[in-house]
């Protein structure tokens, strides 16, 4: 994109959260599709159950807190025993400078985020190389 830096500053603050929303002719593609070849669909929970357990079976080992999750390719994690004064955004930038992993605030999806709530979210819809990768320096925080 090419705008001035103001503009683009506040595009990429909302970027990361809409660019995982379908857009209605992709939506009709993806229903055919479904239809046509109900299989897929049929290998998508298991397929990704074995990212989500690879991913939690190499984050076990770190400070973090959480529930293996279902429905979903987002793990939810508490990092109040990490960086319990950090805010989640700040959380979240926070593991991106510092550490490389980058990770989604949950405060983003409340009109009003619970006072003190301590999660973020990470993608596990990932290959296993990248996932070995970020549970690594997860692991060392």
């Amino acid at each position: 994109m090419v705008a001035p830096p103001a503009l683009t500053s506040e595009l990429r603050k909302v970027h990361q959260y809409v660019s995982f929303c379908g857009v209605t002719p992709l939506q009709y593609a993806l229903a055919d599709f479904m239809a046509e070849h109900p299989e897929h669909v049929d290998e998508l929970p298991g397929f990704y159950q074995a990212k989500r357990d690879f991913f939690c079976g190499h984050l076990a080992e770190s400070r973090f807190s959480f529930r293996p999750v279902g429905g979903t390719y987002f793990q939810l994690v508490d990092y109040s025993q990490i960086r319990p004064d950090l805010n989640d955004v700040d959380m979240a930038l926070w593991m991106t400078r510092e550490h490389g992993v980058a990770s989604i605030p949950i405060s983003v999806f409340y009109q009003s985020p619970p006072a003190g709530q301590r999660l973020i979210r990470l993608c596990f819809a990932k290959q296993e190389d990248t996932l070995r990768q970020a549970a690594e320096k997860l692991c060392a925080i």
